[in-house]
């Protein structure tokens, strides 16, 4: 699985931070590895540099080979907690999808 991250013009994510980000998608959907041939992430700020609640969005697209692709995406407070909702959609989504495969 190759995982693309994505931002808007808001956010510059450093190299730590992005082995984070693929250490908790890794840890999250490790098991749909066979499953999904290229993970893209898109991190964005939804009202700029003005605070706000839940302004952090993650939107998760999953490339499934032989399948249309499969996206979701939460807010959060911030970054981490946008990606664990966002990641945690994904598994529901994916768990479906399987469990759809191997009844086939």
């Amino acid at each position: 699985m190759t995982i693309q991250l994505n931002t808007d013009k808001n956010l510059t994510v450093h190299q730590e931070y992005e082995e984070k980000i693929k250490g908790m998608i890794k840890e999250g959907i490790g098991k749909f590895d066979d499953l999904i041939t290229r993970l893209e992430v898109h991190l964005s700020d939804e009202n700029g540099s003005k605070e706000g609640l839940d302004d952090k969005r993650c939107l998760l697209e999953a490339r499934i080979s032989g399948r249309e692709p499969v996206a979701v995406s939460s807010l959060g407070n911030n970054y981490d907690l946008a990606i664990h909702g966002a990641i945690a959609k994904l598994k529901s989504k994916l768990e479906t999808i399987a469990g759809k495969l191997k009844a086939h």
